[in-house]
């Protein structure tokens, strides 16, 4: 039996705030946007070519905004990942070079951070 991750939940202040950020600066395309009632909200956003959304709005988390720190996506370049954040006005750290991987992280309005992985080459065979 396949366990696939398809969504995870991102704890926001501004519901339209951070559907900005995430989709005119870091590139994620708009899925969903839906109000279901006054009191509930849910926005789905996917990053391009990931099988696994973020969704985040009202009245669907109890975690407090800003308070996710462990999202990490792998991407084919740390260097163009970096740039591209930049040229969109996305603070973005400099590339840190492991033996793991190369690493740029950023944090979107509300301090919920996000780690950029551009895994090491593998040996053939």
């Amino acid at each position: 039996m396949d366990w696939k991750i398809e969504l995870v939940f991102v704890p926001v202040t501004d519901v339209d705030r951070a559907k900005a950020f995430y989709v005119d600066q870091v590139g994620f395309h708009a899925d969903f946007d839906r109000r279901v009632s006054d009191t509930l909200r849910f926005v789905q956003l996917t990053p391009p070519g990931s099988a696994c959304s973020i969704a985040f709005g009202e009245g669907i988390s109890e975690m407090e905004p800003g308070s996710l720190k462990a999202i990490q996506v792998v991407v084919a370049s740390a260097s163009d990942a970096r740039a591209a954040l930049l040229a969109a006005g996305v603070e973005a750290s400099e590339v840190e070079e492991l033996s793991w991987g190369r690493f740029v992280t950023f944090a979107d309005p509300d301090g919920n951070s996000w780690t950029l992985q551009e895994l090491p080459s593998r040996p053939a065979g």
